[in-house]
């Protein structure tokens, strides 16, 4: 029966093939399409299962380097029970690379505390340290560079090369490679040759880096954290703070004085204004206390005891698992758009295999006709007709997949800064079955309409 079904679908291989390309492109834009979502995926999971200790930054900031927390809060948080060493970050925008503007893939200064990460048991960028070497206490205040394997191939650097990054010029001391589109980003300099630059302030880090001891869950030494900070006077990041940076200022928090730029102090004002004036739908009533939430001795922004820990106190807490759980949400919600668009694709496969197998009942209806006056039985019309679309929708996934996988690689290949696809096993399973799935039921409406004709009929409609 299945050498017949494929007989019968090489007799008419002008149809079969064009079949046969509708449901091969349609495979192929799944497997495309879902190796974007699993790239990320396995991107998330690989890189923050380095991680293995917590991130302290500004509430509400996106990421570290819209924050701005007091610098001299990582001394108090490295004194608590529970934490080995803090490590204090600094983070700016590499704008400009050797004097080409940087868009895409975004390059970042990291002004790392040396100090610190000698400490600390583990160094993700020490330890993936691949030519030369990593920054050591001699290297403080001095503008020596390690960089991502990445960007000396792409500025074409090796140790000892002199590079210029936003107009600091910096001598590259070492090479390091984590195979993260995530962490493959940097260029690590010393912390405070960055503030004698005067690119950041002296005051302020971006976040702290918490390894712990182990001997506290990290969960119960987040919660601690916030507890000891949750009546600390700090804003929450707002957008504005991101314009403030934009224009050469860090944004001013309640802590600092006037950054001496009239604009950026302009901005800071008119904001501050703004939200004293906002409304305040969670304001206590008159009744109980007049105050306002922004003046001194009243609650701190986001420090209301009626919040829960998760949401209250000046610093946002996390661990290496919620980040990678806060990227796996938006990775949910990419999931169900490209299931929208591969459904297009899909839908159009199966109107063209239900386009072609019904053209081919057509032609075929005195043979089916002759069939059954010989004895065949309806039900094995059916199982012939269905078996032609099945074969058409295996040979369409394995075609589909296999581009597919071709596909991955070569995107990989040749954009290796910019995009990760992954063609998993299970995503090429799962396709193949579900291209079987839709050749069967692209059939199954033309073969019930050929089971329905008497022979007779059949006969004398052919």
């Amino acid at each position: 029966m299945l050498l017949f079904a494929i007989r019968n679908l090489l007799s008419r291989p002008a149809r079969s093939l064009l079949s046969l390309m509708g449901l091969t492109v349609a495979i192929l834009g799944m497997v495309g399409l879902f190796a974007v979502a699993e790239g990320i995926d396995h991107m998330i999971s690989d890189t923050f299962g380095r991680i293995p200790g917590l991130a302290a930054m500004q509430r509400g900031a996106p990421i570290p380097l819209f924050s701005r927390v007091p610098r001299a809060w990582a001394e108090e948080v490295e004194q608590m029970p529970g934490v080995h060493a803090v490590s204090a970050e600094v983070w700016l925008r590499a704008n400009i690379v050797n004097g080409k503007t940087v868009v895409s893939p975004p390059r970042f200064l990291f002004g790392a505390d040396v100090d610190a990460h000698l400490k600390m048991r583990f160094s993700i960028y020490q330890s993936a340290v691949k030519e030369g070497r990593y920054l050591n206490r001699e290297d403080r205040g001095r503008p020596n560079a390690v960089i991502s394997r990445q960007i000396a191939e792409q500025y074409k650097l090796k140790p000892g090369d002199a590079m210029e990054v936003n107009g600091l010029k910096l001598q590259v001391v070492g090479i390091y490679h984590l195979g993260s589109l995530l962490l493959d980003t940097v260029i690590l300099v010393d912390q405070e040759f960055l503030r004698e630059q005067g690119l950041f302030d002296d005051l302020a880090v971006s976040s702290f880096y918490i390894e712990p001891t182990g001997e506290i869950p990290n969960e119960e030494l987040a919660a601690r954290i916030r507890d000891r900070f949750r009546d600390r006077p700090l804003d929450s990041w707002s957008p504005s703070s991101s314009l403030l940076s934009s224009l050469g200022g860090s944004p001013r928090l309640r802590w600092q004085s006037p950054s001496g730029n009239p604009l950026v102090d302009a901005i800071n004002a008119a904001d501050r204004s703004i939200k004293r004036l906002r409304p305040n739908p969670e304001a206590v009533s008159p009744d109980t206390d007049s105050r306002p939430a922004d003046s001194a001795g009243s609650h701190a922004i986001g420090s209301d005891p009626a919040r829960n820990d998760e949401e209250s106190g000046p610093l946002d807490i996390r661990s290496a698992a919620d980040w990678a759980e806060r990227f796996e949400e938006f990775s949910g919600d990419l999931k169900i758009f490209l299931t929208i668009m591969t459904s297009i694709g899909l839908t159009i496969a199966v109107l063209s295999i239900i386009n072609t197998m019904l053209m081919s009942v057509s032609e075929r209806i005195i043979e089916f006709g002759i069939l059954k006056a010989n004895g065949w039985s309806g039900q094995s019309v059916m199982t012939l007709i269905t078996l032609e679309s099945a074969v058409l929708g295996f040979a369409g996934g394995i075609t589909g997949c296999g581009f597919g996988v071709v596909m991955t690689r070569l995107i990989n290949a040749q954009w290796p800064e910019h995009v990760y696809l992954v063609a998993s096993p299970r995503l090429l399973i799962f396709s193949l079955l579900f291209s079987i799935v839709l050749g069967v039921l692209g059939g199954l409406y033309p073969a019930v309409w050929a089971t329905r004709m008497m022979p007779m009929d059949a006969i004398r409609r052919g």
